[in-house]
């Protein structure tokens, strides 16, 4: 049977969509058979993330209405043949399709996949609560910034009313230099905060722009691949391995690489 994770955050704009794009890149590299599936209808990205965007003939509206199967909708990747995508379509009332409809179509991926990753919407609208009553597990996404934080808070009081199986915190975009200079926040100090258990920390990274741009997400050798390389581990096998953010910017010449950052 597949885990079904929902990727949350509360707040927009913390980068959830592109960890669940990536967090799918690296599950499908170690060979998972993963489905994302994107249930933002109003602010609809994830086949823009993953470079799909201009091969969608069907959408899950399309399956919700019963003008396709399933399987046709779902889309897979060029590069990694276990990861697919079932996307959205923007604009869509999904007022019209209830919760059930959209536990029933997620119910037909289960014997397919391995795990079925669902980008939820920002907000704790009705969007959100239809993303996450499918879900067994929850990923909070947040950054070291305290508008993100008090809204993962929030989203976490929440998450407790559902049944699941397990919370969990993702940091994004860590800057390791502030952090180490005691100008930021610590990943470590926000998952204290939160009162749940990090799955991983992610160092902000200018070659996800560039890769985003490129429709090549994850696909290269930057410090967030790694980063997300070491969740899909922890999911996977349990394990607790966690990118260290700070590490390059300790010693001298970490203070040397601290400097010449903030010269720029």
């Amino acid at each position: 049977m597949a885990r079904r994770i929902v990727l949350t955050s509360g707040k927009g704009g913390v980068g959830k969509t592109t960890v669940c794009a990536g967090l799918g890149i690296a599950l499908a590299r170690r060979g998972a058979r993963v489905l994302l599936v994107d249930a933002d209808m109003g602010l609809n990205n994830l086949d823009v993330a993953l470079g799909m965007e201009g091969r969608i003939v069907y959408d899950m509206t399309d399956v919700l209405r019963g003008k396709c199967a399933l399987r046709q909708a779902v889309l897979q990747d060029t590069e990694y043949s276990t990861l697919s995508l079932l996307a959205s379509s923007h604009g869509t009332d999904m007022e019209e399709f209830p919760s059930g409809a959209f536990r029933r179509m997620l119910a037909e991926a289960e014997g397919a996949f391995d795990f079925v990753l669902i980008d939820c919407p920002a907000g704790i609208d009705n969007g959100f609560h239809r993303a996450v009553c499918v879900a067994d597990e929850a990923i909070v996404v947040t950054t070291p910034h305290v508008s993100a934080i008090r809204d993962a808070d929030k989203v976490m009081s929440l998450l407790e009313t559902y049944n699941l199986h397990s919370v969990s915190v993702v940091v994004n975009r860590v800057r390791g230099d502030l952090v180490a200079g005691g100008s930021m926040m610590s990943a470590d100090d926000i998952a204290r905060l939160l009162r749940h258990r990090a799955i991983g920390y992610i160092p902000e990274d200018d070659c996800v722009t560039v890769y985003a741009q490129l429709g090549r997400l994850g696909k290269g050798n930057a410090r967030s691949d790694l980063a997300m390389r070491y969740i899909a581990e922890n999911l996977i096998s349990g394990s607790r391995k966690i990118y260290d953010c700070t590490g390059e910017y300790r010693g001298i010449i970490g203070k040397i690489k601290t400097y010449l950052r903030r010269q720029i």
